[in-house]
């Protein structure tokens, strides 16, 4: 049943991929300027040399025909020329990836798992003093903006208690290796984690705590307080694991935002993820760059969602029975 559901979700991700490039295409190439217009801003030059980047980069063809050339490509994976850095788009995304990977791994460990505990904490009685406390504290936590908290860690944490680097993802000339390296690495991921990470903490600590509270008007949990099961019990096998259904929902849908997200958080702690890239890449109107980032972003999600999609029916067998039957 997996596998049938599998393969519905890759043959249904070719489309969305196609509309993905298509879109974002026609949008970017609506908008004023080019890659030309931005490299001449910045050194000059005269008509002839505009016209001789156009020709090199390929701008003096029609969109259609751009189109074309750039849908042949892909199905040969090859996502063409950066304009900016002068070397293959594939090689400059494959060396920004891993940072945006491993920084949106950890914030959606740190708010998926600690939302959902805190969730639980404050639904298994609901209307006590700590879920009233923990209720008014994430909500308190999910206005506040993502920049903006990154900014007060900062202050916090690296100017005012210097405990934490200020940014960065690992010391410039440290020649650290292995255990060592990635001590460093981590060290310089905890703010910008925590910053990316706290917002939707507070989101799935919501959502948890709703869910249980509905789950305890439920006619299974009256059956299991008859049956004389634990508190404990019935807290964590019947009215938890019913309520983390929709949380798990809530994580393939967070999966584009957390990417959008990253753009933010890169920038303000200098991260050097694809967030950081598509900033560059829009700056310096690398069409070809930012395609290839956004068709990346727009892979990345579709994964997320299909391992949300096979983790949800394991969760819930009756998802994998009519996926399968579909």
């Amino acid at each position: 049943m997996t596998l049938v559901l599998l393969r519905r979700r890759l043959v249904g991700s070719i489309f969305v991929l196609l509309i993905v490039v298509i879109g974002t295409f026609l949008l970017l190439e609506a908008a004023p300027g080019d890659a030309v217009d931005a490299y001449i801003v910045s050194t000059g030059g005269d008509a002839g040399m505009i016209e001789l980047l156009r020709h090199r980069w390929g701008l003096d063809q029609s969109e259609l025909t751009r189109l074309a050339n750039y849908l042949w490509a892909l199905l040969h994976l090859d996502l063409g020329q950066s304009v900016t850095f002068s070397r293959p788009i594939r090689d400059v995304i494959l060396e920004r990836l891993p940072t945006t990977l491993v920084l949106m791994v950890s914030a959606t460990a740190l708010s998926f798992g600690l939302g959902s505990v805190l969730g639980i904490y404050a639904g298994a009685r609901p209307g006590s003093f700590r879920d009233r406390f923990l209720s008014v504290a994430s909500l308190a936590l999910y206005a506040v903006p993502g920049f903006w908290l990154g900014l007060v860690l900062i202050v916090i944490f690296a100017v005012d208690l210097r405990w934490l680097p200020i940014g960065g993802v690992e010391t410039l000339a440290s020649d650290k290796t292995g255990l060592d390296r990635a001590a460093d690495i981590a060290i310089h991921l905890v703010l910008p984690v925590c910053a990316l990470g706290f917002i939707y903490l507070a989101l799935y600590l919501r959502m948890m705590r709703a869910g249980m509270a509905e789950a305890w008007r439920q006619d299974f949990v009256l059956a299991a307080r008859a049956r004389g099961l634990s508190r404990r019990r019935i807290v964590l096998a019947h009215v938890a694991r019913n309520a983390l259904l929709p949380l798990v929902t809530m994580l393939g849908l967070q999966s584009a935002q957390m990417l959008g997200g990253s753009v933010v958080i890169e920038s303000v702690f200098a991260v050097p993820g694809l967030g950081r890239l598509a900033q560059e890449a829009v700056a310096a109107r690398d069409t070809p760059l930012l395609l290839g980032i956004i068709l990346t972003s727009a892979v990345l999600v579709i994964v997320i969602n299909l391992v949300v999609d096979i983790a949800y029916a394991f969760l819930d067998p009756r998802v994998g029975a009519s996926g399968a039957g579909a």
